[in-house]
């Protein structure tokens, strides 16, 4: 039995049919030929095989890979909004310095401290500078006053310190006579000094610096009379170049020495700078 069709490609088989094998068509074309089988291709229509079962994961790989899918999805988008928020805080924080600046530039300086009025000059018996030669020991100082700048209180008495600097009236509303000086009236350099002021207000000299050359400076003293001086000239001296000689030394007259602090205000050391010295001579 031939084919007597028109030759040519002849169409794909993807399977044979059911029944194309013949043992005897086989015997006949492939004599000694064995082993061949009957099936080349599942039959159309066979079921399926049945893959084999896949174990279920357990819950630590099911955690793991939520976290793992989680970071990937999550942790560029968190580290933006963290990097997003330290920008933010970092400008909020620019911005209220910025502007705690400007409140405290633009806020009104404390008020000007008035300067008082000045007083009466004190009535009573004056020594001369002609009697110093003759004169007793003066009595002790008891009061001081400076007119022109409204200024009178009684004195207490000063002393040193341990390590040799000069006492400080324990109250800023007094002066204090230094007891290591002559009294006032006798010869030499007697010392007076007072506080310029304190964390509740001006003290007793805080207008010293403001004294000219010809003021007058009135001392009482315990037996009922006092000494006037004259003020020659005011200073201010840095306290590590304060002038110990000029200030204490010995002079050939009766002279008066009034010192307070002044110059600038060191916060971090709790102190001023510098100190402001009056220099006056007897004079009546």
């Amino acid at each position: 039995m031939g084919y007597s069709a028109t030759t040519g490609p002849l169409p794909a088989i993807t399977c044979l049919p059911d029944d194309w094998w013949d043992p005897a068509w086989q015997a006949v074309q492939s004599p000694g030929v064995t082993g061949l089988e009957p099936v080349i291709c599942a039959t159309r229509g066979a079921a399926p095989q049945t893959p084999a079962p896949v174990p279920a994961p357990s819950w630590g790989q099911v955690l793991a890979t939520t976290v793992g899918l989680w970071r990937s999805r999550h942790l560029s988008w968190l580290r933006r909004r963290l990097l997003a928020v330290a920008a933010l805080g970092a400008g909020l924080v620019a911005i209220a310095v910025g502007t705690a600046g400007l409140v405290l530039s633009a806020a009104p300086a404390a008020p000007p401290v008035p300067r008082p009025a000045a007083i009466p000059a004190p009535s009573g018996q004056a020594v001369r500078p002609a009697s110093l030669a003759t004169a007793p020991q003066p009595a002790r100082p008891v009061w001081l006053s400076v007119p022109t700048l409204g200024v009178r209180t009684r004195l207490v008495y000063l002393g040193l310190n341990k390590n040799g600097t000069l006492q400080v009236p324990a109250s800023t509303a007094v002066a204090g006579w230094f007891t290591g000086s002559p009294r006032p009236g006798a010869v030499g350099s007697a010392v007076i000094a007072g506080h310029v002021d304190s964390h509740t207000g001006p003290g007793i000299f805080f207008w010293l610096r403001t004294l000219c050359p010809g003021d007058r400076v009135y001392v009482g003293r315990a037996d009922g009379t006092m000494a006037v001086f004259t003020v020659t000239r005011v200073r201010m001296y840095a306290k590590d170049r304060f002038p110990t000689a000029a200030v204490y030394g010995p002079v050939p007259d009766a002279e008066l020495r009034l010192v307070t602090c002044g110059g600038v205000f060191d916060r971090s050391l709790g102190r001023y700078l510098s100190n402001v010295v009056v220099f006056a001579r007897l004079t009546g």
